[in-house]
């Protein structure tokens, strides 16, 4: 039996990239799967696409820039499921802008979505990990992570953050038997590069993801990071395209 049989499993930003193709990858080898995202219809959809093919999946419509929000999805995925075993925060947008052109409205929903959600999906599930001394928290992070690109700061200031934040969980919580790993992608086929409002950025962007690899390429190493004994952690991985040069 694998050993994610009947682990109940959050995952944000489910509806589409690598949220989906993890919730598809878990689901095949027996997760409880709590979907969140905003856009219901894709949630729905995949739910039923689970089910369909012998899985279990809930949802929930969850904006993870609202705490409120966050603190409702724990308690639904502990009414209907009883316990929380891992914590997939991957929601995360990068509208890439160089500094000069002040889109502050980009700056701010990034560092909502890609800190505060991040923060909020952690302080929503940690109460009932270290009521039972077990769970683990999984937050993706980016290369962008480890180093800064022209039009980059911002995008890569927040995955930074996320990157400080999980060390800092581990150093919290390692006594209560809570692992947390940090998920680096490169080049990922997904919705990222659409959030880039500036036309020729966003040429050059989509120049660069002609090497994009699969979503399903993170989602495996999410399901490796989870089907690891209780008594290992991964605490970090990086996963590029083999000919991504940055």
């Amino acid at each position: 039996m694998s050993t994610i049989q009947d682990k109940v499993v959050i995952i944000t930003g489910a509806s589409s990239g690598i949220g989906e193709a993890a919730a598809k990858e878990l689901a095949s080898k027996g997760a409880k799967l709590v979907l969140a995202a905003r856009r219901e219809d894709r949630l729905h959809k995949l739910q039923e696409e689970i089910e369909r093919n012998g899985g279990k999946a809930i949802y929930k419509v969850t904006d993870v820039t609202s705490h409120d929000q966050m603190e409702e999805l724990a308690e639904y995925a502990l009414k209907e499921f009883g316990k929380i075993d891992v914590m997939v925060n991957n929601a995360g947008l990068m509208p890439l802008s160089p500094l000069h052109e002040k889109k502050i409205k980009e700056w701010d929903t990034m560092i909502d979505v890609n800190i505060k959600g991040v923060l909020y999906g952690i302080g929503a599930v940690l109460p009932s990990m270290r009521e039972r001394k077990e769970g683990h928290i999984i937050n993706v992070s980016s290369v962008a992570g480890h180093l800064i690109g022209p039009a980059g700061s911002v995008y890569s200031a927040t995955k930074f953050a996320v990157r400080a934040i999980t060390e800092g969980l581990r150093k919290e919580e390692y006594a209560n038997n809570i692992r947390t790993t940090i998920i680096s992608p490169g080049a990922i086929a997904t919705e990222l590069p659409e959030t880039i409002s500036g036309s020729e950025l966003k040429s050059a962007i989509d120049d660069f993801y002609k090497i994009a690899i699969p979503a399903e390429s993170i989602a495996r190493h999410i399901v490796f990071a989870i089907e690891q004994p209780s008594d290992v952690a991964i605490n970090e991985m990086i996963i590029r395209p083999t000919n991504q040069e940055l």
